[in-house]
């Protein structure tokens, strides 16, 4: 599977949809910025530099301060594939993501998808 363009996506571009899909299930802007925090080891003030400078996701995760150790214990199936098992690193850490997101979406309290 070609994942180049997913790579070269803008940051920017999807972060206006993880906020919109989390706050159409009555979830806030706030708790999509803290799984991102718990991801990446970003603070608001660098997400937000991260976001104004249009940087694509292969960037985003790469300058990423921290990727949570606790990342591989995220299980699941997003996009009809099972986190676990994506072999491209940054593929899986960008389904982490979605994951993620998709996880607030469906009610699951935000204290249970940050302490794995």
């Amino acid at each position: 599977m070609d994942n180049t363009r997913i790579f070269k996506m803008a940051f920017a571009d999807v972060y206006p949809f993880y906020v919109q899909k989390a706050e159409k299930k009555g979830r806030s802007k706030a708790e999509v910025n803290a799984v991102i925090f718990w991801l990446t080891g970003y603070d608001q003030a660098s997400l937000e530099k991260q976001i104004s400078s249009r940087i694509d996701f292969e960037t985003f995760f790469t300058k990423a301060p921290q990727i949570n150790p606790d990342a591989s214990k995220i299980k699941g199936v997003i996009c009809g594939y099972r986190v676990e098992d994506i072999e491209d690193k940054l593929m899986q850490q960008i389904r982490y993501l979605d994951k993620l997101v998709d996880e607030i979406a469906k009610g699951r309290a935000l204290e249970k998808i940050l302490n794995r």
